[in-house]
């Protein structure tokens, strides 16, 4: 049966990468949670998604210059406007996540906004993770392979997942180039839902069905759709609609 991902939490029906959202998602009964990373200069990771503040929150600016003091006076903006929640700390997601034994963990490492990576992202959140022993239903993910490469040589206990899009897989030469050089480095291929739809019978030539992603899948029609496809994973920010349309045709 296809694993429903709570994209961001639940971005939908909760502000992105909140307490809030991470803590209720969970009532929900979803089975695996996505999470992006980015790395501040004190030393903090932050869960959040954009490499700026501009777009969820009340503030501005880049995020990696966000103190733990300014961190926690900045507010997220949620479907419904301004929330109380601020930009959480990945100790304090995995505080909320890390009791809920039975769901998996997608977290995704980020880059900044020079669209550069951050230093040793990966190999602090690998440890992290260790340290809260969730790194055995975790996936360490990211667009960018060369961060992946560097995954497996500094957390090869924790498994990968890569993102693909139209973009990306042209950056690579066309979606067999891009599958044939992630293949060595991951367990999940995640594909964007316009680029999957294009690629259907050349994507599932190139990679178990059961190991393949489509993201980001939101409407009835198109959740219908794609859980007819029966892959191993769907990511939605509607993860309470995806559920319901999964029990409705179990």
């Amino acid at each position: 049966m296809t694993m429903i991902i709570g994209h961001r939490g639940a971005r939908n029906i909760w502000a992105e990468n909140s307490l809030s959202g991470f803590r209720n998602v969970l009532e929900l009964g979803v089975k695996a949670v996505e999470m992006d990373l980015h790395l501040s200069e004190a030393g903090e990771i932050l869960v959040i998604h954009d490499a700026t503040l501009d777009r969820t929150t009340d503030s501005s600016g880049p995020v990696r210059f966000l103190s733990p003091e300014k961190r926690k006076a900045v507010r997220l903006i949620g479907p419904a406007g301004l929330t109380g929640d601020t930009v959480p700390s990945l100790e304090e997601v995995l505080d909320i996540l890390a009791p809920a034994h039975g769901v998996l963990l997608h977290v995704e490492i980020k880059h900044d906004e020079n669209k550069r990576a951050y230093p040793g992202l990966a190999e602090k959140a690998a440890d992290m993770l260790r340290r809260y022993k969730v790194a055995d239903r975790c996936w360490l993910t990211c667009f960018d392979l060369a961060v992946l490469e560097a995954c497996q040589q500094q957390a090869a206990d924790i498994r990968r997942l890569v993102s693909v899009n139209v973009d990306w897989a042209e950056r690579a030469g066309g979606i067999e180039a891009f599958v044939s050089r992630a293949k060595p480095l991951v367990d999940v291929i995640a594909v964007h839902h316009e680029l999957m739809e294009a690629e259907w019978e050349r994507v599932i030539a190139l990679f178990p069905i059961d190991k393949l992603c489509v993201w980001t899948i939101n409407d009835e029609e198109a959740l219908r759709y794609w859980l007819s496809k029966e892959l191993g994973y769907l990511t939605s920010d509607n993860p309470d609609l995806a559920l319901r349309l999964q029990a409705a045709r179990t």
